[in-house]
């Protein structure tokens, strides 16, 4: 069975494009074009992370080209004024930087990026130093798993272990990344831990259920 990915090791880019603390904004800008990226780790001495820019950092230049921010803009807005007037990484740069580990699972990626609204974060060793960086494309790719893969998986690490001898009575199919649950079971009671260990399968999209109990037996004759 194909290796799940667990762990942002396992999704994230080795080949990063970083820049220093005096890289000048026009060379910044620069950067993220030529490399298609919309932010760059800062790094100082042998590697360690102190800070990103992202576009969203270089925006406030342009969106005071025309006219000085007036006194509430100062007052709501201090970072993007200050960065409006910024000419190198050192000062448009986001500090401390927003990092993960490489161990991290792809779940407390994907948190993280969701609660702060960022599109890709540096992964960093126990040090600080860069390690590589991961988007949110990159924790997209356990979708790719084939519905083939998560049969099997679900079978294997879920199904027969919770179930036993009396999983041959349970069917699992995967259509688009949806697992479907058919047949009959000893104890039903077990279905909502089957759904939530299924649902943390990496690349399943959800989970169904058409499963029903043993069949009572017949009763005797009244005398």
């Amino acid at each position: 069975m194909e290796h799940t990915p667990h762990t942002v090791s396992d999704v994230m880019t080795q080949t990063v494009v970083a820049i220093g603390q005096e890289t000048p904004f026009k060379e910044i800008v620069e950067t993220m074009e030529q490399w298609k990226v919309s932010a760059l780790p800062v790094l100082v001495g042998e590697g360690r992370v102190i800070g990103v820019v992202s576009e969203a950092d270089l925006l406030p230049k342009e969106e005071f080209r025309e006219s000085e921010p007036n006194r509430s803009e100062q007052l709501r807005r201090p970072d993007d004024v200050r960065k409006a007037g910024a000419l190198t990484a050192g000062e448009l740069m986001s500090s401390p930087a927003l990092t993960v580990h490489a161990g991290d699972t792809i779940a407390q990626a994907a948190r993280t990026m969701a609660f702060r609204s960022v599109k890709r974060l540096p992964v960093v060793d126990n040090a600080g130093l860069l390690q590589g960086i991961v988007s949110r494309s990159d924790l997209l790719k356990v979708f790719l798993r084939s519905d083939e893969d998560l049969a099997e998986e679900v079978r294997a690490e879920i199904v027969t272990r919770l179930f036993g001898d009396s999983a041959k009575h349970l069917e699992v199919t995967v259509t688009d990344g949806v697992v479907s649950l058919h047949g009959t079971v000893r104890d039903t009671s077990l279905l909502p831990v089957v759904a939530r260990l299924v649902r943390a399968v990496e690349g399943v999209v959800d989970v169904a259920f058409d499963v029903t109990g043993p069949t009572p037996a017949p009763a005797g004759p009244h005398w």
